[in-house]
């Protein structure tokens, strides 16, 4: 049984289309949890569903990064999406990420809490922390 965070990861991967690519911490981030990249690369690795294109999701700065041990299947695979694939990572990288921009919209927001809306997916945001006089922290 998958839990919440695996389920909102899979659902922001189904989303990235195809000759595009999203790194794990975008993937992270688009799943509420910005700091979980690595976390990523676990429900990715683990992720046995074929509708779900976990070789779209590389690493920061456009490296490969794993594909369950075996990197040339995910360098066939972006290479028949189109994508230029080196030996070790996706050239033109900043052109074909996506999102391209981390535009967001405000859905609702609750007392600490902000929810925004990034390609249909409802994502949590954490308010900044204040000091205490309730004002934002600097530095």
């Amino acid at each position: 049984m998958a839990s919440e965070f695996q389920r909102r990861v899979i659902a922001v991967v189904r989303r990235i289309p195809p000759g595009r690519v999203a790194t794990y911490g975008d993937v992270a981030e688009l799943a509420g949890a910005p700091r979980a990249a690595r976390a990523v690369g676990t429900v990715m690795r683990e992720c046995r569903d074929p509708a779900v294109p976990c070789h779209r999701v590389i690493a920061a700065g456009g490296g490969l990064g794993g594909f369950g041990g075996n990197l040339q299947i995910k360098r066939e695979r972006l290479r028949a999406e189109g994508l230029d694939v080196g030996v070790t990572r996706v050239r033109r990288f900043h052109d074909i990420r996506w999102p391209a921009t981390k535009t967001t919209k405000t859905v609702f927001a609750t007392k600490g809490t902000k929810f925004t809306k990034h390609g249909g997916i409802a994502i949590k945001e954490r308010s900044r922390s204040t000091g205490r006089q309730g004002r934002p922290r600097t530095g």
